[in-house]
């Protein structure tokens, strides 16, 4: 009886969801971190000249909302003591980012840094940093970078990675995590790996023939042990541990290319975040199965946004025990730098048609956390 009544309240605030824009300087109530105990947005981190303006958005618009989880996009927008050489230019100082600890730390923010790690160590035509300044670091120093790049490709490059097997590659990338986490005073990291298409390939005289999963697990337990002996967390996207034939889900949200299987070798310490931004796949049931903390994370469609809530709070309500601390949350996710994102929400921002403001970042976010402030 207590079950039934316990679904039937659920069921009820599940129901209410409507979309909505929760107003500027809004009065919120507290969401109780036992209903949803992540509650994130993720971005890319502010340059120094944006900084102050992000701290507004942080104070105005995120604790308003009951964000209790900030995932900063940092990659190379730090100023680095250890390897000054993959600084990027006006990126933020030491002194910048103690003001975004601040500010997370008054308002009751978590804040985690973000460094892809493995994968996208290119974008497009332009290599990263870390294979910029160290190209024996490349998984495919064959694969050159076009003028003019397209997709689909002959050479199938979307983003270039490290060799995992490299000697010194992680002699370098373990120092830069640490910087940042100290700089951070974050208790978890973040290491991307998504997308990871360059993996184990034939002709690396390391990691040829291996098998892609050990490979991806393998990188994936050093960074959590490495993370672990210094009392710290390890984030990851989960769409490499997905497998994209047996389910439909593809290349892109799943894996082809068989590091799936990586999800029974991983440590069950590592926190996935669960991105699906055309369906709102029910695949963290999955995660959770497999013994892994799960949360969801969706990006421009608000509909899609708001289903993958309901599931959450349903799944929470319907698990064992042992199952439900597992469904951690939501987060919502943000693929551009949060200049741009601010120019979109405080509607700054032309847009072609009327029906393109429908399918945005920002809509997305107002919708979902909108939703969130009514549980």
């Amino acid at each position: 009886m207590k079950k039934i009544l316990i679904l039937l309240l659920v069921a009820a605030a599940i129901s209410a969801f409507r979309p909505t824009t929760a107003p500027r300087h809004a009065t919120i109530f507290p969401v109780p971190d036992s209903i949803l105990p992540v509650r994130g947005f993720c971005i890319g981190a502010p340059h120094k000249s944006s900084l102050d303006a992000f701290i507004r958005f942080i104070r105005e618009e995120l604790v308003p909302r009951q964000v209790n989880t900030l995932l900063l996009r940092v990659d190379y927008n730090y100023q680095y003591e250890s390897h000054p050489e993959l600084r990027e230019n006006d990126a933020l100082s030491k002194a910048d980012v103690k003001k975004l600890v601040q500010v997370c730390r008054q308002s009751n923010i978590n804040l985690i840094p973000q460094f892809n790690l493995l994968g996208h160590q290119s974008w497009a035509g332009s290599t990263g940093r870390l294979l910029s300044v160290y190209p024996q670091f490349d998984e495919t120093p064959w694969v050159k970078m076009p003028e003019n790049y397209v997709w689909p490709n002959d050479d199938g490059l979307y983003c270039k990675s490290y060799c995992p097997l490299h000697p010194e590659v992680h002699g370098v990338v373990l120092t830069l995590v640490d910087e940042l986490c100290d700089a951070f005073e974050a208790k978890a990291f973040h290491a991307g790996m998504d997308e990871v298409f360059y993996l184990g390939e034939a002709k690396c005289p390391r990691c040829g023939g291996r098998d892609k999963a050990e490979l991806f697990a393998g990188e994936v337990t050093l960074l959590r042990n490495h993370l672990a002996s210094k009392g710290r967390a390890l984030w990851i996207w989960g769409d490499r541990l997905l497998d994209g034939k047996t389910t439909g889900m593809g290349m892109w949200e799943a894996s082809l290319n068989n590091t799936y299987r990586a999800v029974d070798l991983i440590p069950k310490d590592v926190v996935i975040c669960d991105w699906h931004y055309d369906r709102p796949d029910k695949t963290p049931v999955y995660f959770a199965m497999k013994g892994l903390q799960v949360i969801t994370c969706p990006w421009r469609k608000a509909e899609s946004a708001q289903q993958q809530l309901t599931d959450m709070l349903q799944f929470r309500a319907t698990s064992t025990k042992v199952m439900k601390d597992r469904y951690q949350g939501m987060m919502q996710t943000v693929w551009s730098g949060p200049e741009d994102f601010m120019e979109e929400f405080y509607g700054k921002k032309e847009f072609k048609t009327p029906a393109d403001t429908l399918k945005t970042q920002s809509r997305c976010f107002r919708v979902l956390f909108g939703d969130i402030s009514k549980l």
